[in-house]
């Protein structure tokens, strides 16, 4: 069975680009073969032109944060944030600095302490978001980061979250089955279905002109108005 077949996609310095479609449509198999935790058996991911095939995990160079955060239960909130700066010997008083200042970022200045099993869902996604940003990453991969949490807290978070995108030009891939997610958080949204992409455009233009009756009605429109320019 393919799960993705027929991908043709770039992401530009800075850009957040969204791969949005149902559950099993293969977006995040494709996050995952980017992040290097699943192989293609064809085609290829490069990065600035060399291939990635053959670069491991660890030397990709990439953050991520998942749906459930996957935090470390017996770290406290420092320890999890900490965590990569440690597995690449950073000395204990920039790693401390480091802390401090990726909490107040995602809104969580003096929670260096707090166990995580005490945090709400949307700190724990805050800290997860934290960690992945740590070590600077090139590229930042979401996988369903806020499909774990309510409505209302979805909502606010995914603004937050595009802010401190935008302020620290990352550059980013996001998954989402939700598409007011999608057109918040990104640049460009990459529409998939049965493994393969319908659409490439801004939000606005997705909104404006779906290509066909399959990306419209996923998206909530009435009409297909065609595609201009």
């Amino acid at each position: 069975m393919t799960a993705v077949s027929g991908v043709d996609l770039s992401a530009a310095d800075g850009e957040v680009l969204g791969l949005l479609g149902p559950s099993g449509c293969g977006k995040s198999t494709l996050l995952r073969a980017v992040a290097g935790l699943e192989r293609p058996s064809a085609g290829e991911i490069t990065w600035n032109g060399a291939d990635l095939d053959r670069v491991p995990v660890h030397r990709r160079g990439f953050g991520m944060v998942f749906q459930d955060g996957q935090l470390f239960p017996h770290r406290d909130v420092a320890g999890n944030v900490e965590f990569g700066l440690r597995m690449r010997s950073v000395g204990r008083a920039r790693r401390t600095e480091r802390v401090a200042e990726l909490l107040d970022l995602v809104g969580l200045s003096g929670y260096q302490r707090r166990s995580v099993t005490e945090l709400s869902g949307g700190e724990a996604q805050r800290v997860a978001l934290a960690r992945a940003l740590a070590a600077d990453p090139r590229l930042l991969l979401l996988d369903e980061p806020l499909a774990a949490l309510d409505r209302r807290l979805r909502e606010q978070l995914a603004v937050d979250l595009a802010e401190l995108l935008a302020d620290r030009s990352t550059t980013a891939i996001v998954v989402t089955h939700d598409h007011d997610e999608a057109f918040t958080l990104a640049d460009r949204v990459a529409v998939m279905t049965h493994g393969r992409i319908l659409q490439v455009d801004t939000p606005e233009r997705l909104r404006q002109y779906p290509v066909d009756e399959e990306v419209a009605e996923f998206l909530g429109l009435e009409t297909v108005r065609g595609r201009r320019g």
